[in-house]
């Protein structure tokens, strides 16, 4: 969509945005290639033309990025952070299906136990017609206070790909290392200006202490005071690095996330460079372009669970590949 077309659609939705590179709206669902079950259910509950919030926040939200959605209840901004996290949970389970304890791929944080529970209802308004028509089975878990904890740990041994889940509970199960956040990768705070102004602004930051990988952040609130603000900032990690340091950064980032992880870069080059510039610091790597020579031998490493190489690889994909480097040396 050109430029002008895309200011065009935000004028008349009252769309405000911010940031560089901003993906372009959509004009309705059917643009996101939502599966088909997903689209029927939504038409089911006559929702057939997106809100403003669906509008600009599906496109940047599927695209990968973090995210700050101001919208009021009713807005229809429960659907912006619970459909594209089906959509990471289902291509997970589809790469290689869930073990016995591991998850949760996604996480959604509420105020309120009300909230949460209709959070979740969401969530399974929209995986049963997907169970139905034969897709992979994602399990959700409700992880809130009042509810027995047994019956939330019987899930979370099955292995469970998305928890919508209240402060407290979380907080507890995660102290009692009942469940990590080890492969969460997609995080949702929802009516973040409530979880302040209730107090659970600590509970929260104790929760990200749990995440191991970089992950991408949505924070939606009605409102944004000062104190949202700071809340947000601290939220979602944002970063400017000089052209001189990206391949030091590179580096660190590296040794604070556990591989496996992909990196793309722009040329073959770019590929060369940073792979002896690894090997040089003592990182297992491996490269791959179209000007290398295949042989068996030089086939690159295909990590485990708990491969320790990390690999470049653009046409086999190892499993759970958690993160994806995209970089840029110019």
């Amino acid at each position: 969509m050109p430029s002008k077309q895309c200011d065009l659609v935000r004028k008349q939705w009252h769309i405000i945005v911010s940031g560089e590179d901003v993906p372009p709206p959509i004009k309705n669902f059917k643009d996101m290639r939502f599966p088909e079950p997903i689209l029927k259910m939504l038409k089911t509950k006559g929702i057939v033309q997106p809100t403003p919030i669906q509008v600009q926040g599906l496109p940047v939200i599927l695209s990968g990025r973090d995210m700050i959605g101001i919208a009021f209840t009713g807005s229809g901004k429960t659907l912006v952070f619970v459909l594209p996290l089906i959509m990471v949970a289902l291509q997970e389970e589809i790469m290689m299906p869930i073990i016995p304890g591991e998850g949760p791929f996604g996480l959604i944080i509420c105020p309120s136990r009300e909230l949460a529970r209709q959070t979740y209802e969401v969530v399974e308004e929209f995986l049963l017609p997907l169970r139905e028509a034969g897709y992979p089975e994602i399990r959700p878990l409700l992880c809130i206070g009042g509810v027995d904890m047994r019956s939330q740990l019987e899930i979370v041994k099955k292995g469970v790909h998305i928890v919508v889940a209240t402060p407290g509970r979380l907080k507890d199960m995660l102290a009692k290392k009942k469940m990590n956040l080890n492969n969460c990768r997609y995080l949702t705070l929802d009516e973040a200006d409530r979880l302040v102004d209730l107090g659970f602004e600590d509970d929260i930051r104790e929760v990200f202490d749990h995440f191991k990988a970089q992950r991408q952040t949505l924070l939606f609130s009605a409102t944004m005071p000062t104190k949202i603000q700071n809340f947000a900032k601290s939220a979602l990690e944002v970063e400017y690095v000089k052209q001189e340091a990206k391949i030091v950064y590179l580096l660190e980032c590296l040794q604070k996330t556990p591989p496996p992880v992909l990196i793309f870069c722009e040329n073959k080059a770019d590929v060369d460079d940073i792979h002896e510039y690894l090997l040089l610091k003592g990182v297992e790597a491996v490269a791959i372009h179209g000007g290398r020579i295949r042989k068996k031998e030089s086939m690159p490493f295909l990590p485990s669970r708990q491969g320790r190489k990390t690999s470049w690889l653009p046409l086999m994909l190892p499993p759970r590949v958690w993160i994806f480097l995209i970089f840029n040396m110019s």
